[in-house]
């Protein structure tokens, strides 16, 4: 093994997109099994995260899709930094927010153009909430136009509510900028976080019924561009999250490039149902 694929002479592992030689990327499309896209934001998560959360968040986990040694080889693409942004934060200083129809166009064609370059499979990890309308829409379409598996995996999911009440009591930690995603950043980029630089604002109550939902309020009460128990984040939580979240995400991964390749889509008419056979005379 020459080049740049050397690097996974001992398994899996990423290898980063922006290194490749064009004139190596043919092997390391033959010898990778997925390609691998963060999409993050630059968005306001309080005084005590960095405006970059989102993108430690995705291109942390996103460096957590393969481990070295057997396993999955992956490429590890540059990520989506701008994204579009709820109109919670987007008054907020700091927060670049894109328009939600600029943000599809522009994820259908990074998604297409990494499928083109020959990576069929394509694990998009997701650091910031509102991608996950936009990248599921930006995945439809170039799932009809290339032969394509697009796996998206948003990072906050990977631990349960029930984990988390574990880590963290009956406090509400899974709000933004919260305890929860505090601590996320902590088990990646300690330097950045400032958890004395904001008081415990707790979140808005859910509302108490059990079905699903989805509720998009403009300012909840209370709000400062975050909510959350951040004096519940410590390092070592972080760090937890961290390895459970990113266990779950290898399983993931391990299961879908085992699973059969999909076939291409076609142009092609619908079939027809069968037609009824006439009933005889007698019948009729």
């Amino acid at each position: 093994m020459d080049g740049v694929t050397a690097r996974w002479a001992d398994g899996g592992g990423l290898l980063p997109a922006a290194g490749i030689p064009g004139g190596e990327l043919a092997d390391v499309v033959a010898a990778a099994d997925f390609a691998v896209l963060p999409v993050g934001a630059v968005e306001w998560h309080g005084p005590h995260l960095p405006l970059g959360a989102d993108l430690v968040l995705a291109e942390g986990f996103a460096s957590e899709s393969a481990a070295s040694g057997p396993g999955p080889r992956g490429v590890l693409f540059p990520p989506v930094a701008y994204a579009a942004c709820p109109g919670q934060t987007r008054p907020w200083p700091g927060t670049v927010a894109i328009r939600p129809e600029i943000a599809v166009g522009y994820l259908a064609d990074v998604i297409e153009g990494i499928v083109a370059a020959g990576f069929p499979r394509l694990l998009v990890v997701n650091g910031h909430d509102a991608n996950m309308s936009t990248v599921r829409a930006a995945m439809e379409w170039v799932s009809g136009r290339r032969t394509a598996s697009l796996l998206l995996v948003n990072w906050f999911q990977l631990v349960t509510p029930a984990e988390t009440a574990e880590l963290y009591g009956d406090a509400i930690a899974r709000g933004h900028g919260g305890a929860y995603e505090t601590s996320g950043v902590l088990g990646f980029a300690p330097e950045t976080v400032r958890l004395d630089a904001a008081a415990d604002l707790p979140p808005r109550p859910k509302l108490p019924v059990d079905h699903p939902y989805v509720l998009v309020e403009s300012r909840p009460d209370p709000w400062q561009g975050w909510s959350g128990h951040v004096s519940l984040a410590t390092e070592d939580v972080g760090r937890t999250v961290r390895a459970t979240a990113g266990a779950r995400l290898r399983e993931i991964v391990a299961a879908w490039v085992a699973a059969p390749p999909p076939a291409p889509p076609t142009a092609d008419p619908l079939p027809q149902p069968p037609t009824a056979d006439p009933l005889p005379e007698e019948d009729a």
